[in-house]
């Protein structure tokens, strides 16, 4: 489990939907990790970049809340223990949170393999980072949303494109000492910064490990409006096509949709989503896990054991197939290069 991409790599290339979860069955029964914890610690974000829902005012206001470092601890007695992947900040900025490095050191006190931070990064001073990663930090997810001052500045609004620079030059300081430590660019593509992605290079360097481009999609009611992912179709062999060849002569591990999967995002609803709904945990102040459970009173194994955890991935690896399968989902519409 040293190296999660490769896990993730081999998991892939199993076609087998009933394989999958029949392997997913065997780790539960014996007891193994095979869950992903995606903890939101505090609802909030110090940007308003217009493709995401903290651009709508009316969403900021319902959607806020954070987790006391407390609580935090007594969800990791419950769930650590069967996580696979630890990842802080999924759906709100992780930094904003005073307890971030407690949290990270947590995850390694319950011996989770791999640890990682997604954020916008402005409030990612060097201190904070070398702290981070000196108590655990496997990986660190920089999002962006341009490589050029006017695009990034426009589309992740409050932001400095100043700070971004300096953060990659923080990390690149960092791994000198961490050599183990990656960086993963998270760039989200739409209409207006496709052709952004030349200057990525000129930008990042070989400070990268991963870069992972994920076409736009509607999360709520955001600035930005146009979701039409035509251009990024019609120009895929132009611009994404050379950019995953070299990241490959740059030994650089790519995340890319295939171009057939383009529009397929864009008009496809059918979705499996089975293998997700065992392996995927949501954690913010607003809820844990599944609907009913509470981390007061219930732990992983007590949940699963009342709903039959175990029965329902096996009736679902022999269970009759859904007569319509996506060949993507919205949470994962990329491949491994």
């Amino acid at each position: 489990m040293s190296n999660i991409y490769h896990i993730l790599k081999l998991a892939t290339q199993v076609k087998s939907r009933r394989l999958k979860l029949f392997g997913l069955w065997l780790f539960h029964i014996t007891g193994k990790r095979y869950i992903g914890i995606f903890l939101d610690p505090v609802l909030a974000c110090n940007l308003r970049c217009k493709m995401c829902y903290f651009s709508d005012e009316e969403k900021r206001k319902s959607y806020k809340g954070t987790l006391p470092y407390e609580d935090i601890e007594i969800i990791a007695s419950r769930l650590f223990h069967r996580a696979l992947k630890l990842q802080i900040g999924c759906g709100a900025e992780p930094t904003i949170h005073k307890d971030l490095v407690r949290i990270i050191a947590l995850g390694k006190r319950y011996h989770v393999p791999y640890v990682s931070l997604t954020t916008n990064g402005q409030l990612l001073t060097k201190e904070l980072l070398f702290a981070a990663v000196e108590h655990g930090l496997d990986e660190l997810t920089l999002s962006t949303h341009g490589f050029t001052p006017s695009t990034y500045e426009h589309l992740m609004t409050n932001a400095r494109f100043d700070l971004f620079l300096r953060l990659l030059a923080d990390v690149a300081e960092v791994k000198k000492r961490f050599p183990a430590f990656r960086l993963r660019i998270n760039y989200t593509i739409n209409r207006d910064n496709l052709k952004e992605l030349i200057h990525l290079w000129d930008v990042v360097g070989d400070t990268a490990d991963i870069i992972q481009l994920r076409p736009i999609q509607r999360i709520g009611d955001s600035e930005y409006k146009d979701f039409n992912l035509t251009t990024l179709y019609e120009q895929y062999d132009e611009i994404i096509t050379p950019l995953i060849q070299q990241c490959a002569e740059r030994h650089i591990t790519c995340l890319a949709p295939n171009k057939e999967n383009i529009l397929v995002l864009e008009k496809n609803n059918a979705e499996d989503n089975s293998i997700e709904r065992f392996t995927y945990c949501y954690v913010s102040a607003q809820g844990c896990w599944q609907e009913d459970f509470d981390y007061h009173t219930d732990t992983f194994e007590s949940y699963a054991t009342t709903h039959q955890w175990g029965k329902q991935i096996l009736a679902k690896a022999f269970g009759k197939a859904q007569k319509k399968k996506a060949c993507v989902t919205r949470k994962m519409n990329y491949n491994i290069k």
